[in-house]
């Protein structure tokens, strides 16, 4: 059982977080082999709810209990079960390979009482939890060496996981790294024009419209069978690699958007997260470039891990940088048209100052384009 302290939430400064919440009565239904006296909460991600569980003996397992977003991720069932299909498929290669300390290079998932992946409460709320990965860290900022292990790291995990037969896993969120359907988004977006937002953003519109047929051409390609689709983690950012206490790339985390879709996503997500070299919604549009450093570092380390990519693959994979670029700017874009329904924001203007700097790092991409083509090719 829980103190006190956790029943009566009201006499602590948590209680905004997780007062609505029965923690004993969710922490009942799972197989838990501590016996949970602290709770604390975690401001990670923007999407579920999350909180670390603990014991008094530190020399127990600790656990990461999150609340799924069952508004974002609508079929549970599906998303928990291509974790495990994910986390089962990577385990028993290690094993296989003979290779030691598994638990801190795979998520494990606990089961509940009725041995089910999650567990849904009496309000309608959505629980899993994990096993916590001990000594471990992660970096929000990015450095050549840093890029490189995570393009190791990240390349490895694909070639871990090509063998899954795709039509295992369901699109946890449909269409997420669909450009066609983003476009679409947007022009249907543009002909409501329900905030009146338009008229002073049209240029955005011109804009981005003439670049779609570029941005879309991986979508038709992979309609058309030239691209394959691969099993994608669909949010490869620097912060959910974990990394040992050697400093070494150990696991990669946060799972909800594992789906099918061309590599040059993951890629492509890396690159305009990583290799920014201003901020996602950066005020000062001259702090904005692709940092050409850390593109290569990433590319050296994904291209000696991956080496399953076909020559289609290859051609495309710059690409996949000012694919994803272009398209976060049209979801930012789309969104401050619509009214700010998606994101959140900080200020009235925020979703266009996030389009704009997102733009301008598209633009950076497209003069530095030759090169990061001809740094893919050198690498080879």
């Amino acid at each position: 059982m829980l103190s006190k302290f956790y029943l009566e939430p009201l006499k602590n400064s948590l209680k905004t977080i997780y007062y609505p919440y029965n923690m004993n009565n969710i922490l009942s239904q799972f197989k838990l082999k501590t016996a949970i006296t602290d709770i604390k909460p975690l401001k990670i991600g923007h999407i579920n709810d999350s909180f670390i569980l603990s014991g008094n003996n530190p020399e127990h397992e600790s656990y990461f209990l999150q609340r799924i977003n069952h508004n974002i991720f609508k079929d549970v069932a599906g998303l928990q079960n291509n974790i495990r299909i994910v986390t089962e498929h990577l385990r028993k290669k290690y094993l296989d390979a003979g290779e030691t300390n598994i638990e801190q290079k795979v998520l494990e998932l606990i089961p509940t009482i009725d041995d089910k992946l999650y567990h849904k409460d009496s309000d309608g709320n959505y629980w899993r939890i994990y096993i916590n990965i001990k000594n471990t860290h992660s970096y929000e900022a990015i450095t050549p060496e840093l890029a490189y292990e995570a393009g190791k790291a990240f390349g490895n995990f694909h070639c871990m996981i090509v063998d899954i037969p795709t039509d295992q896993l369901i699109d946890s969120i449909p269409d997420f790294h669909n450009v066609e359907f983003r476009v679409q988004q947007l022009k249907d977006a543009v002909k409501e024009n329900p905030t009146g937002r338009l008229e002073k953003t049209q240029w955005m519109v011109d804009e981005l419209l003439k670049r779609a047929d570029e941005m879309c051409l991986p979508q038709r390609l992979y309609r058309e069978g030239k691209l394959p689709g691969r099993i994608n983690h669909c949010d490869t950012k620097i912060n959910n690699l974990l990394f040992n206490d050697k400093d070494e790339p150990c696991c990669i985390v946060d799972l909800d958007t594992m789906m099918i879709s061309t590599v040059l996503s993951d890629f492509g997500d890396f690159m305009r997260t990583a290799a920014n070299t201003g901020a996602e919604d950066d005020p000062n549009l001259e702090n904005i470039d692709i940092n050409l450093d850390i593109y290569e570092a990433y590319t050296k380390g994904y291209l000696e891990k991956a080496t399953f990519l076909t020559d289609t693959e290859l051609e495309y994979l710059a690409l996949g940088a000012k694919m994803l670029t272009y398209m976060q700017t049209v979801r930012f874009f789309a969104d401050y048209l619509n009214g700010d329904t998606y994101y959140k924001i900080n200020h009235p203007e925020h979703n266009w100052q996030r389009t704009i700097a997102q733009f301008r790092l598209l633009v950076q991409q497209e003069k530095k384009f030759d090169t990061m083509k001809q740094i893919v090719k050198n690498i080879l």
